[in-house]
């Protein structure tokens, strides 16, 4: 597939190589399928120089690296041969590697630029490493047709890249008029950003979603600051200095009822105060020293503020009020305990790390300057975000649930409801990274960055059939996901569909969209017999 980029230069997508380090969950996976022995050989070969990088007069040696193939995409395994034992480095995965870890690269299509004029294709990336140009000693030759580098670009790199022998679509503009051109796929369905995002973003994504955040740190790195600069009056309590009465208000008797009678505690009566003056506003309840809390009944008060916004079952806390907690780590305080696994798991947890630019930016913006959290009472379309729904049906148990540590977060079916919270807030699956880890997110975002065909397209028939054949298993899953939220006015047309891309792929849809539901079984089974009668052939 040929096409042209942003600066009119000729591209096309010829040849396949192994390029991109994978996820360490994805590496993780790979490891264990290969062990088991679930993974089939392809039958192709990638080769590199098998000679350690500081043996400069060694000539090349070359060394093979089976492909793979996992989940309709193809990977190799390499061991990493980096210039100094024992030092860690980086990968275009962002994971850090040292002399000896395997690696495993995912073999993609190799992008070429077109020089028109002269007839050249030219490798948009230079995608082999570790070959030298030739041994040291005869390192100036004049004869460049007998280095080691044009040795293995003739003998091994020019016969790995064409192993595949087929051209693939690409994601570049087509070099049809856009107007005549009916693309196949969408990318991006749900309408995410995947920009980066920082610290900041994280704690106000979640603050607006209603997802209390637990903000770790040492003394004085600046939590309470990050809070006033979302709710420059919030209320604090120091729970550290809490006692019941403060915290929980009191009982009194009333001498002319002859009944007890409960008076909210202080803070909350200024809170309330405050979400009643502006209900167009969040406010935030600050919990400071959470982690330093040695009453078991002021941390259960506090966790049943975090679960069920309700203070000791008897007051609710406003609908435009917010929950932020703050604790030391146990490394850094004497006193600091360890959070209970049913606290820390209702939590996004972001970690500070005050650096000189951020206390900078942090030092030269006006209070008045500071940006207010507008509350916004909404209806969330489902109870957990499609997209998440997807991931989970898609990964398994593998993703539902994640081991706990107690210092990082983890996955489990409460942080995936959070998680969907945050998500319709957003609309940036980058925040997710406070709620169910860093590993997790990472492999989300790239399974969200998928190309699928959503219910839109089908219904505007603004897809190909020759397209869906280079759709693999993952985008068929993801798109059969996705389309499950069909209603029944759309569902036939939809179905119809869903039996272009195999009848697995139909089984996981009719399985999604019943789910459990007699009345839709009795609708699949009609569409079922109808698809039959018809020899298997309607469209």
């Amino acid at each position: 597939m040929s096409g042209r980029g942003k600066d009119e230069i000729l591209e096309v997508e010829y040849g396949y190589y192994p390029q991109t380090a994978v996820s360490k969950l994805l590496q993780n996976r790979l490891e264990t399928a290969l062990h088991a022995g679930f993974l089939n050989k392809t039958g192709n070969i990638y080769t590199t120089d098998s000679r350690k990088n500081d043996e400069y007069d060694s000539a090349f040696l070359a060394q093979e690296h089976i492909e793979y193939e996992y989940d309709g995409k193809k990977y190799v395994r390499v061991k990493a041969n980096s210039y100094y034992d024992g030092e860690k480095f980086t990968l275009s995965n962002g994971e850090q590697y040292q002399d000896g870890d395997f690696v495993w690269i995912e073999v993609q299509p190799v992008k070429w630029l077109i020089d028109e004029k002269y007839k050249i294709m030219l490798m948009e990336k230079l995608i082999f490493a570790g070959v030298q140009f030739n041994r040291e000693s005869d390192y100036k030759t004049k004869n460049f047709n007998t280095t080691d580098i044009k040795k293995f670009m003739n003998d091994y790199l020019s016969k790995d890249l064409f192993q595949h022998n087929e051209l693939t679509f690409s994601n570049v503009v087509n070099t049809q008029s856009k107007e005549t051109t009916t693309s196949y796929r969408k990318q991006n369905p749900y309408g995410f950003d995947f920009s980066e995002v920082s610290e900041e973003d994280i704690i106000k994504g979640s603050v607006e979603g209603g997802v209390t955040v637990f903000l770790h740190g040492r003394s004085s790195e600046g939590k309470s600051a990050r809070v006033k600069q979302l709710d420059p009056n919030p209320e604090i309590v120091y729970l550290i200095t809490a006692n019941p009465d403060s915290f929980a208000g009191k009982s009194v008797y009333n001498q002319q009822t002859g009944e007890m009678m409960d008076i909210k505690p202080t803070w909350l009566k200024r809170l309330e105060e405050k979400c009643e003056k502006e209900p167009d506003k969040i406010h935030i309840l600050f919990l400071d020293e959470i982690s330093n809390v040695k009453s078991n009944y002021i941390l259960n008060l506090a966790f049943n503020l975090v679960l069920d916004r309700e203070l000791d079952g008897k007051w609710q806390l406003p609908e435009n009020a917010r929950v932020v907690v703050a604790g030391n780590e146990k490394c850094d305080s004497i006193s600091a305990t360890e959070i209970p696994q049913p606290l820390f798991n209702r939590m996004a947890h972001v970690f500070i790390t005050t650096t000189v630019d951020g206390w900078l930016k942090w030092a030269a913006t006006p209070k008045e300057e500071y940006e207010r959290l507008d509350y916004k009472r909404t209806e969330l379309e489902s109870k957990i975000h499609p997209a998440i729904y997807a991931y989970v049906a898609y990964r398994g148990e593998e993703v539902l649930r994640t081991p706990y540590n107690g210092e990082t977060p983890n996955a489990d079916p409460r942080k995936w409801e959070l998680a969907s919270k945050v998500l319709y807030t957003t609309k940036n699956p980058n925040m997710l990274r406070a709620l169910v880890g860093e590993e997790i997110t990472k492999d989300f975002v790239k399974f969200c960055e998928q190309q699928v065909i959503t219910i839109e397209d089908i219904v505007s028939n603004n897809y190909s059939d020759q397209g869906l054949q280079y759709m693999d298993i993952s985008e068929k899953y993801a798109t059969a996901v996705g389309l499950s939220f069909v209603t029944d006015e759309n569902l036939e047309v939809v179905r119809n569909f869903i039996t272009k891309l195999g009848p697995e792929i139909v089984a996981t849809f009719d399985s999604l969209w019943v789910h459990g539901d007699d009345k839709r079984l009795e609708r699949i089974a009609e569409l079922r017999a109808e698809h039959l009668s018809m020899g298997g052939q309607k469209r």
